[in-house]
C-alpha cells in the first residue's frame, strides 16, 4: 500500500483506485515482485516448514496470473483474494478430517457475497470481472493446495 500511495504522489498512478486497466500495469507489477521475492525469501530458510513457502508460492501464482490478466483487461483482485481464500477452506475440508470445516465456509461466503456487494456498489467493477476474479483465485488456490496436501 505504501508503494501504491508513492505512485499515486509521483504522479504515476492518477488514482488509488484505479479506474483505468492502465492505472494497474506498473503497481500489480511491483506487486508481483514483492510476492516473488517473499517466496524466495521463505525458500532460502531451510529451518522452516515447506507448506509455508509452497502457500506463498501458490498465491504469488494467483497475483502473477492477475498482473497479467490486468495488462488487458481489468478483474477484480479482491475477488482473487476472496476467491483463493474460499478453495483453501474447501481443500482443508477435503484434506483434514478433523477440520470443522462449516464456519470458515459460511465466513469465507459472506466475506466473498461482501467483497462483491461492496465492488459493485462501489461501481468499481462490472459483474464479469467479478465473476471471473473469483473463478480465477478459486481455481488456482484449489489446484495448487491440493497439489501440496496430494
Amino acid at each position: 500500500m505504501i508503494t501504491i500511495i508513492g505512485l499515486r504522489l509521483s504522479g504515476t498512478v492518477k488514482s488509488l483506485h484505479m479506474p483505468e486497466v492502465s492505472d494497474r500495469r506498473v503497481p500489480f507489477i511491483i506487486t508481483s515482485i514483492y510476492f516473488l521475492l517473499t517466496t524466495w525469501f521463505l525458500y532460502q530458510k531451510t529451518d522452516i516448514d515447506p507448506i509455508l513457502w509452497l502457500a506463498m508460492g501458490v498465491i504469488c501464482i494467483s497475483v502473477l496470473v492477475l498482473t497479467v490478466i490486468s495488462f488487458f483487461w481489468k478483474m477484480s483482485a479482491h475477488m482473487t483474494g476472496v476467491g483463493g481464500l474460499l478453495a483453501v477452506v474447501l481443500v482443508l475440508g477435503s484434506k483434514f478430517p478433523n477440520f470443522e470445516v462449516l464456519y470458515p465456509l459460511l465466513g469465507a461466503l459472506l466475506l466473498c457475497g461482501f467483497v462483491a456487494s461492496s465492488r459493485l456498489l462501489l461501481q468499481a467493477h462490472r459483474p464479469m470481472e467479478i465473476y471471473a476474479g473469483l473463478g480465477a483465485g478459486f481455481l488456482i488456490c484449489w489446484a495448487g493446495f491440493m497439489w501440496i496436501w496430494a
